[in-house]
C-alpha cells in the first residue's frame, strides 16, 4: 500500500516538473483531449484526487457529488475540468499539490478491508491508489504530447499494466459484449528489460504466439505501449504490441477507467 503511495506522488512530482514553469500561454496550450487544455488536464486531476479524498474520508459528500455527476454523466468531469481551468495557474498548481498531499495521507489511514465508492465499482484503498496513478500517468501523457516531450518510462507502469489486465472483463461489459470466459496470456518487456506476465503463453515468442483456446488471445510487447492502449492513449496500431485470438479484439476498446465506452465523448 505504501509502496503504491509513493508511486503515485512519485508520478505527481513527474508531471509537476513538466508544468510548474509554463507561462500563461502554455497553459493554455491544447492537448490531444478535444477541448482540454493543460490546465484541463491539471484541473481535472486536482479535481478528482479531491473526490477522491472524500471517498477516503467522508463518503456521504462523495455521495453528493455522484448525485450531480449523474445528471450529466458524459460531460460532469469536463465541467468540473472548465471550472478549475479558469483559476490563474499558480492558484490551480497550488490545488493540485495540496490536493494530492492529502489524498495520500487519506488512503495511508483507510483500515484493511474497507471499499470506498466511486464512479464504478467501489474499490479498496490500494486500488483507488492504483487508480490515481494510472490516471495520474495518462493525462501526464496528454501534457507531455501538447508539449512535445518524451517522458522516460518507469516500473511504476507495472500497476497501470497490471489494471489493464483486471479491468478486461469491465471493458466488454460497458461496451456489451460477451466476456470471454478464459484469461488472455500478457507478456510485456519492463523500462528495466524485466518480464512482465499474466496468465500463461504456450511456446516462447520466438515461437510465435499461441492462442490456447476459442476464447484465449496473447499481448506481447512493451509495458509502455500496453499502458498507452488500455489507458486510451495510443491506438493499437500505433504500438509495437503483437496480439492475437480475442485480445486483438480486446486492445481496440480495452479501458482501465470508470465512465462510458470509448468513443462515447467523455473524457478519462
Amino acid at each position: 500500500m505504501s509502496d503504491t503511495v509513493a508511486a503515485f506522488l512519485d508520478e505527481c512530482s513527474d508531471l509537476d516538473a513538466l508544468v510548474a514553469g509554463l507561462d500563461e500561454a502554455g497553459w493554455s496550450r491544447d492537448t490531444p483531449a478535444a477541448g482540454w487544455t493543460i490546465a484541463h488536464q491539471i484541473a481535472h486531476l486536482a479535481w478528482t484526487d479531491e473526490v477522491a479524498h472524500l471517498a477516503a474520508t467522508a463518503p456521504e459528500q462523495f455521495d453528493a457529488e455522484l448525485q450531480v455527476a449523474m445528471r450529466d454523466p458524459f460531460g460532469h468531469a469536463d465541467t468540473r475540468a472548465a471550472e478549475g481551468a479558469g483559476a490563474p495557474p499558480a492558484e490551480l498548481l497550488t490545488r493540485w499539490r495540496t490536493g494530492r498531499k492529502r489524498l495520500a495521507t487519506a488512503l495511508r489511514e483507510v483500515p484493511e478491508g474497507i471499499k470506498l465508492p466511486w464512479f464504478g465499482p467501489p474499490m479498496s484503498a490500494r486500488s483507488m491508489a492504483t487508480a490515481r496513478l494510472m490516471e495520474m500517468w495518462a493525462h501526464g501523457q496528454d501534457v507531455a504530447d501538447a508539449l512535445g516531450v518524451r517522458r522516460e518510462p518507469t516500473d511504476r507502469l507495472r500497476d497501470i499494466c497490471h489494471l489493464g489486465v483486471r479491468t478486461r472483463d469491465f471493458a466488454y461489459v460497458i461496451n456489451d459484449l460477451p466476456v470471454p470466459s478464459a484469461p488472455f496470456a500478457i507478456r510485456l518487456t519492463s523500462p528495466g528489460g524485466e518480464v512482465w506476465e499474466w496468465g500463461t503463453l504456450r511456446g516462447s515468442a520466438a515461437d510465435g504466439l499461441a492462442p490456447q483456446g476459442p476464447d484465449h488471445g496473447a499481448v506481447t510487447g512493451s509495458a509502455e505501449d500496453f499502458a498507452l492502449v488500455v489507458t486510451q492513449r495510443r491506438e493499437v496500431g500505433d504500438t509495437g504490441l503483437v496480439a492475437t485470438g480475442e485480445a486483438a479484439h480486446w486492445l481496440t476498446f480495452a479501458q482501465v477507467f470508470a465512465g462510458p465506452p470509448k468513443g462515447a465523448g467523455a473524457q478519462a
